[in-house]
């Protein structure tokens, strides 16, 4: 695994100052002194604070529709295989990033408008693309029908910061991925033969 670059490191930290304190509690030189370095020194690497926050819910938009599509084409067609893929994929990135579940649902309206467009339409084409494979596999669902199941399954899913406290994050996901699977009617995968 590749060494994080210094705006990976300020991103992540940014995450994780944000979700505990919100995005109008931390300060430059907070976030400058967290990352070990001066608060003027962030504006080496970022133009503003709101754009530190731009490129961090930008990017996990696009990284959550880059794997999305991966796991959809993995599937080889088959909705409940490609359904399973996304599920399995939205819950290892709700549990491996807490933060920015909080960051995003706290701190939107701090986002630039262009950045919020932008994340806006990465995230309709993350919700197309469970639509789509819902829709595959379910031909009763009308596309609102899937687009708001698609919608459920997200808020059980990104429900990682507030959930799991009491029991570790390996039966959390589990907990998590077959109430989504349920929810989304999507059967329960047939076991391998030997």
């Amino acid at each position: 695994m590749t060494e994080p670059t210094r705006r990976e490191q300020i991103l992540a930290t940014a995450a994780d100052l944000f979700a505990a304190r919100g995005f109008h509690g931390v300060s430059v030189a907070d976030l400058g002194a967290a990352c070990g370095i001066s608060g003027p020194a962030l504006y080496k690497h970022f133009a503003s604070k709101q754009a530190v926050l731009a490129e961090m819910l930008t990017s996990i938009s696009e990284r959550l529709l880059e794997v999305g599509r991966e796991r959809v084409a993995a599937g080889a067609g088959d909705p409940s295989a490609a359904l399973r893929g996304l599920v399995d994929w939205h819950v290892e990135f709700a549990l491996g990033h807490r933060p920015l579940i909080i960051v995003q649902d706290r701190d939107w309206e701090s986002l630039p408008e262009d950045a919020r467009e932008q994340v806006r339409r990465l995230q309709r084409r993350y919700v197309d693309l469970w639509a789509d494979q819902l829709r595959a596999l379910r031909p009763d669902l009308d596309k609102a029908r899937a687009h708001a199941a698609a919608q459920a399954a997200f808020g059980l899913l990104n429900s990682t910061p507030r959930a799991g406290h009491a029991i570790p994050d390996a039966a959390l996901r589990d907990l998590l991925a077959s109430m989504a699977l349920g929810a989304l009617g999507v059967p329960v995968a047939e076991p391998q033969q030997a």
